[in-house]
């Protein structure tokens, strides 16, 4: 049995991988630094040796082969100790392109937004109608109970990021996949630490839409201006489109519930379907589309991709309410960039009506560090009535226009995690949903919130 050891194996993507290798029969481990959860839990669940730190000596024995992350540069002990012992190695994208996805039909998952959640949809669609999908995805979807699995041939769902392979292969990860059924959900700029423009980033899309054969499909929303952008720089790839929209054309929805709780799906004139779940939100109507459309090209018809969906559980650390006490309802929310921090707010408050809106927000994404949304991040709060945001002491930004922008709401800019809960103990009442959104641990404020409120109603 090959060893394989994973640096950066507390990252979603490779989590993931370590997953599906295992499965495969390797013998995987891994190192990281402060992993944690959902992804310490799932490693920790499938029996997976996890190693604190970059020591080389756990590198003793020697591995067959080193599978470095993309979080990892020059100057770390274990890559340096790679490179001096001259150890095989790769990245987690090449790796899985040799060993998984050459003889499989992908469906990847690619946009600035909702690639998680449009990701578990089509692979739980997948998984519904018996086709026994191989996945790995950014998140855990609740329907799957893990984010990555080998699977049975041919299909494979991918999330496909843009964000770039390895130290050594700057190219965008998605690259690697070669995908068959192409969803492109969206285009914005992000990632501002290693993109300098989104001109940057839809050069990497184009190289995308490049490895897709012409007997394959890329499947779209009506009028994305950089999509569109994209696809006269050449596209050789039948193209079709949906949209929330219902006067549009292609695979469209007809809003029942504002909140993006019940619609109807329509595929031009005709009517296909009723979905009625759990899912908030107009950008989550246009994910479950982008997903009904791709499992039709393999042949699932849209009245059971929407009988899928009504029984979609939703995905971990996505809106997902995280407790309830008191009457208070808390959330764990992954959103990290202006739009999709402003789309999730609008689902929620068309959702919770009239009653109290609480968010608390952690700048913990490289782009929201570096300030590059900071002219737009009091706009994607405007839903909120009171905005808590936590300010750590390497920000090299003022959130001074943020403050301006934001005058007309309860705002509190805290440097301690203890600061938000002392304030939210005080603050919250009956009927309140207070939303926590981070990309990242958030020093666990979430349990430790939760717990302070359990233990203010004893």
């Amino acid at each position: 049995m090959k060893h394989i050891h994973i640096l950066g194996i507390g990252g979603t993507f490779m989590a993931g991988l370590a997953l599906i290798a295992q499965e495969s029969g390797f013998h995987v481990t891994g190192s990281d630094h402060n992993i944690y959860p959902p992804m310490s839990d799932q490693l920790t669940a499938a029996s997976i040796s996890v190693y604190e730190g970059y020591d080389s000596a756990q590198l003793q024995p020697v591995p067959d082969l080193i599978v470095i992350g993309n979080a990892l540069s020059r100057g770390n002990p274990a890559v340096e100790y790679v490179l001096a012992q001259k150890i095989p190695y790769t990245s987690g994208p090449q790796w899985l392109a040799d060993h998984i996805l050459k003889n499989r039909w992908v469906l990847a998952v690619a946009g600035t937004h909702g690639k998680t959640t449009t990701s578990s949809l089509l692979a739980w669609i997948l998984e519904y109608t018996d086709r026994k999908p191989g996945y790995l995805i950014g998140g855990i979807c609740k329907n799957l109970n893990n984010s990555a699995r080998l699977g049975q041939n041919p299909y494979f769902v991918i999330e496909a990021d843009e964000y770039d392979t390895a130290f050594f292969d700057k190219r965008s990860k998605f690259i690697h996949y070669r995908p068959q059924t192409l969803i492109l959900n969206n285009l914005e700029y992000d990632h501002g630490d290693i993109f300098p423009d989104l001109k940057a980033i839809q050069q990497q899309v184009h190289y995308l839409i490049r490895t897709v054969a012409n007997n394959g499909l890329i499947i779209m929303p009506q009028g994305n201006s950089s999509l569109n952008e994209v696809l006269n720089m050449a596209c050789w790839t039948p193209v079709t489109y949906f949209s929330a929209n219902r006067e549009k054309h292609g695979l469209t929805a007809s809003l029942i519930n504002n909140d993006g709780s019940s619609f109807e799906v329509w595929d031009n004139d005709v009517y296909q379907g009723q979905v009625n779940w759990q899912l908030l939100g107009h950008h989550n109507v246009n994910n479950a589309l982008a997903a009904i459309r791709a499992a039709l090209h393999i042949g699932i018809p849209t009245h059971q991709s929407c009988l899928a969906l009504a029984r979609f559980q939703g995905v971990k650390r996505r809106l997902e309410i995280y407790g309830e006490v008191g009457g208070i309802t808390l959330y764990d929310d992954f959103a990290h960039h202006p739009t999709a921090i402003r789309e999730t707010l609008y689902g929620l408050r068309a959702k919770v009506g009239n009653n109290r809106l609480i968010v608390v927000l952690e700048l913990g994404s490289n782009s929201m560090k570096l300030g590059i949304y900071q002219n737009s991040l009091a706009s994607a709060l405007i839903q909120a009535d009171q905005v808590v945001i936590y300010h750590p002491k390497d920000l090299p930004w003022s959130l001074d226009s943020v403050k301006h922008d934001l005058e007309s709401k309860e705002l509190l800019i805290v440097n301690s995690t203890q600061k938000i809960i002392d304030y939210l103990l005080v603050q919250a009442r009956i009927g309140d949903h207070i939303v926590i959104m981070s990309n990242r641990g958030f020093d666990n404020l979430h349990q430790r919130l939760l717990t302070a409120f359990k233990e203010k109603s004893v």
